[in-house]
Order: C-alpha cells, then sequence, then structure tokens
C-alpha cells in the first residue's frame, strides 16, 4: 500500500523518543502518528510568531486603519 505521505529520518535524544512513546501510549495512537502532530504544533507556533512578529512591526502610531468596504469593495 503506497502512502502520499513522504518519510524522513531522525536521530532524536532518548529523552524525546522515551516522551513521544509515553505521549502516543497516553493518546492510544502509534509514536510516529504522535510524533507527526508534534511537528505539526511546532510549526503553527513558528508561524504564529512570524505573523505576530509582522503585526507589532505595522501596529503603531502612524498606522491607518481601513475599513472592509474600503479594501474589499462592498
Amino acid at each position: 500500500m503506497s502512502t502520499t505521505k513522504s518519510r524522513i529520518n531522525l536521530s532524536l535524544p532518548d529523552e524525546v523518543r522515551d516522551a513521544i512513546s509515553q505521549l502516543a501510549q497516553r493518546d492510544s495512537m502509534p509514536a510516529a502518528t504522535k510524533a507527526e502532530r508534534l511537528l505539526e504544533i511546532g510549526i503553527e507556533l513558528e508561524e504564529d510568531e512570524a505573523w505576530d512578529n509582522i503585526a507589532s512591526k505595522r501596529d503603531n502610531n502612524e498606522a491607518v486603519f481601513l475599513t472592509h468596504e474600503q479594501v474589499f469593495g462592498s
């Protein structure tokens, strides 16, 4: 059975491997699935930080606020 997912090889410290195993067991899922979900969460956090940095630079006393109509038309 083929899959559309890509595989990567990771070398993990023992404590990280053990933590993933314990979390996977707690959540009744394979360790690989738990590791995938944790990576997704980590990426989301990185994205949130990037968007926050952009927003923080734009949020100043010179910021111009536009209405929905000004941006999208109707």
